[in-house]
């Protein structure tokens, strides 16, 4: 493991997922070593062992992403238990701004076939309508005989589920406790507004990585899209449920920024003259604050 590790910080790799995660000092561990050495890595935590459910509340806050992995789970605990764990870990991970991996045997009858089962297909339309981030092929992709059309069914799927409304503007609301409780508030009081102005952005920026997870828990049905001068947020922060991620670093003043990143988004065509955006940000600038501003305005 520790070979990996240092596999891991070589490659500068975006995400590493930790197998048979217990307890939060298995993250620590992991997280003390990508530290000592600068990597910007982000930890996965596995939930494949009951005892990690015994301290899900705090793995959860001692990781940057869960994945509920239902092949060792199943084997752990009874079968019949797994779809309410899924449930209930979908949920704690949404109402803490978490991404979740739904992963294992989704599309297993795929690895030698040209179409799934029926259950499958229920299976993966369900991890979405529940709420999860990414559903996750493993022994499709990595042996399976149809690689590339695997993958294209379960995308066929996903699409068709993501015309539901249910899937969006989850009922959530920022947590009393939070220590980032009001800028919490920021973001669920800005997806709240796209939703009612049926905004045809919704922007945010970020140096963490905090404003874009955020804003995606709360599943906004306009395009969410993030800016960040940290380049290693990129691609971290295309795991999250709906992020397109886009590098922006200068920092003159709010309006240049807002203007520069509508501009940014016009010549990719993802905005076109009169489209309502919603902005937030923070200020004064220099200073990095969390997110503690909002604005609606109009593509000219």
């Amino acid at each position: 493991d520790l070979e990996d590790a240092d596999f891991i910080i070589k490659e500068k790799l975006d995400w590493v997922a930790l197998s048979f995660v217990k307890r939060v000092a298995d993250i620590e561990m992991l997280r003390a070593i990508l530290n000592k050495n600068n990597s910007k890595s982000k930890i996965i935590a596995k939930i494949e062992m009951p005892e990690a459910l015994t301290n899900i509340r705090d793995i959860i806050n001692a990781s940057d992403a869960i994945m509920i992995a239902r092949g060792d789970l199943g084997v752990e605990l009874p079968v019949e238990k797994i779809p309410l764990i899924q449930k209930e870990l979908i949920r704690k991970c949404l109402h803490r701004a978490k991404p979740v991996i739904v992963a294992t045997q989704m599309m297993e009858s795929m690895i030698d076939r040209t179409r799934p089962n029926r259950s499958e297909i229920t299976d993966v339309a369900n991890a979405v309508l529940e709420g999860a981030d990414a559903v996750m092929l493993s022994g499709e992709t990595a042996m399976g005989q149809y690689p590339e059309l695997v993958i294209k069914t379960m995308v066929d799927i996903i699409r068709e589920v993501e015309k539901e409304e249910t899937v969006y503007n989850r009922n959530l609301t920022p947590q009393p406790h939070s220590p980032s409780f009001l800028s919490d508030a920021l973001c669920y009081n800005a997806c709240n507004i796209s939703q009612e102005v049926k905004a045809n952005a919704l922007i945010g920026m970020t140096q963490s990585g905090y404003t874009g997870f955020m804003l995606s828990s709360y599943r906004p049905q306009s395009p969410l899209y993030i800016f960040t001068k940290t380049q290693s947020l990129i691609n971290q922060l295309s795991l999250s449920w709906g992020v397109q991620a886009f590098y922006y670093d200068k920092e003159e003043s709010l309006d240049t920024m807002f203007n520069d990143q509508v501009e940014i988004l016009k010549e990719k065509q993802l905005l076109t003259s009169d489209d309502v955006v919603v902005h937030t940000g923070s200020t004064p600038i220099q200073e990095h604050l969390p997110t503690n501003m909002l604005k609606i305005s109009r593509v000219k």
